[in-house]
């Protein structure tokens, strides 16, 4: 069986583009992020798990197949096995995107349950967006200055040993 796999390349990324792009720019009510959630992030998680197990069975790409016996995550030359064809490049890149359209969601959800404003919200966003995890660390650092300004360590009761 062949895959169109420039299709569903495309496919993939319209439907994690689509993701970022309510967002970055659409009001965020329980409906919009439950659309992300669902319909964006979980389709993307659908796909790849329905593509890897076709891959790893050998029903589709048969490039992907003949370099199976090398394919694993124990060594470079492993992992350049499992991207060696159309097949483990497109599996890999809608695992990529749905963990960074995921990671995203997490941090507008804790951005907003936290007060940031949408301006500050949207270059990280973009960052995440655009490589995942530098994204997500500027958040994380931000996020932790924030509280630490919050709650100075001098406020907090501490648990009695």
């Amino acid at each position: 069986m062949t895959m169109p796999w420039e299709t569903l390349f495309s496919l993939v990324n319209a439907c994690a583009l689509l993701g970022w792009i309510a967002l970055v720019l659409l009001p965020r009510g329980e409906f919009v992020k439950s659309l992300i959630f669902y319909v964006g992030v979980g389709l993307l998680c659908a796909a790849y798990t329905l593509l890897l197990a076709l891959l790893f069975t050998g029903t589709v790409d048969a490039g992907a197949q003949g370099q199976a016996s090398d394919a694993g995550f124990g060594s470079i030359s492993g992992v350049r096995a499992l991207f060696g064809s159309d097949g483990g490049v497109v599996t890999g890149w809608t695992h990529y995107i749905a963990l960074d359209l995921f990671a995203g969601l997490w941090i507008a959800r804790d951005a907003d349950a936290k007060g940031f404003s949408r301006l500050w919200q949207a270059p990280v966003l973009v960052l995440t967006f655009v490589a995942g995890p530098a994204g997500l660390l500027v958040w994380l650092v931000i996020r932790e200055r924030a509280a630490r300004r919050a709650f100075p360590r001098s406020t907090l009761k501490r648990p009695k040993l």
